[in-house]
């Protein structure tokens, strides 16, 4: 089934302990969308400026993702972000944040965008986030992303978005500031009671947990022993989970689990080079693999 995402497409520029790389192709909905297309078709929604190279809209377009959706606003600057990991590559530093266009861009999308059964909301403000939710109707299954700028900043509109959507991605320190716990199954049970019908809790090399209505369980993160550039690791888990559900057009407690499975995977991958270039490099046989390895290192 086709799968519409809504987010940021920036170009960033990467330090880390090893090794710099400028204006490489970033963005939640990029990875998001390159995951994702490992399962199902992709529509991505998104704006960028003057100064994006058309050569990443092609490369998109060549990988069988629909970029109608991408608006290109004449005299504009795509968002660009510039960060430094440090020897702990859990942690980064934001060395700088330019939101341009992305700063005023209002989704508006394409009439066969709306009519998509599955639905993710990238990082993103909220308010923008229910303003999409408004033009997609007939969603089947909504997912959002959040940040702890917009928890901090537009609250209340993210507590109207939660009681709208069928399920929320966000990582560990972003589910302690919106609970005040410091308790992640707690969080995760109260985060489950403001609307979501689940929840998802990235914990980076640690994996994720989950929490259903019925169930709570942990994924653990598959052991890659050369993580080179984490960054667009949790938007590839994303993607590839909800990528998984859309290619099943089904979300019952067994597909969430093997769906998360393979977000954990595609973010495994990632995070094994700069920007896309890894995720470029295999197909989705070397996922099938990985799986494979990771149902084994599971059972006991």
């Amino acid at each position: 089934m086709p799968l519409c995402v809504v987010g940021s497409v920036a170009l960033d520029s990467v330090e880390t302990p090893s090794e710099t790389r400028d204006n490489v192709l970033g963005g939640s909905a990029v990875y998001f969308s390159y995951a994702a297309s490992f399962f199902t078709s992709v529509r991505l929604a998104g704006v960028v400026g003057e100064d994006w190279p058309s050569r990443n809209t092609e490369m998109l377009i060549a990988r069988g993702i629909d970029t109608a959706g991408l608006q290109v606003i004449e005299g504009g600057k795509t968002f660009r972000w510039r960060g430094k990991y440090m020897r702990d590559m859990n942690q980064r530093e934001t060395l700088d944040l330019q939101l341009n266009v992305l700063g005023d861009f209002e989704p508006i999308l394409p009439e066969e965008y709306q009519h998509c059964r599955y639905l993710f909301l990238a990082n993103g403000s909220p308010e923008h986030q229910l303003k999409t939710l408004d033009q997609c109707q007939g969603a089947k299954l909504v997912v959002a992303d959040t940040m702890d700028h917009y928890i901090r900043s537009e609250r209340e509109a993210l507590m109207d978005l939660l009681k709208r959507i069928d399920g929320l991605v966000l990582n560990d320190s972003e589910a302690k500031l919106l609970t005040d716990d410091d308790n992640l199954v707690r969080a995760g049970n109260a985060i489950r009671l403001m609307g979501p019908k689940f929840v998802v809790i990235k914990k980076g090399e640690h994996g994720a947990i989950f929490f259903g209505e019925n169930e709570t369980y942990v994924l653990p993160a598959f052991p890659t022993p050369d993580v080179v550039d984490p960054t667009g690791a949790g938007d590839s888990f994303a993607g590839g989970m909800m990528g998984y559900l859309a290619e099943k057009d089904c979300h019952n407690p067994k597909t969430l689990k093997e769906a998360l499975a393979y977000g954990t995977l595609t973010a495994s991958f990632t995070v094994e080079d700069f920007s896309l270039d890894r995720l470029q490099a295999i197909g989705r046989k070397d996922l099938d693999r990985r799986m494979e390895e990771y149902r084994k290192m599971l059972s006991f």
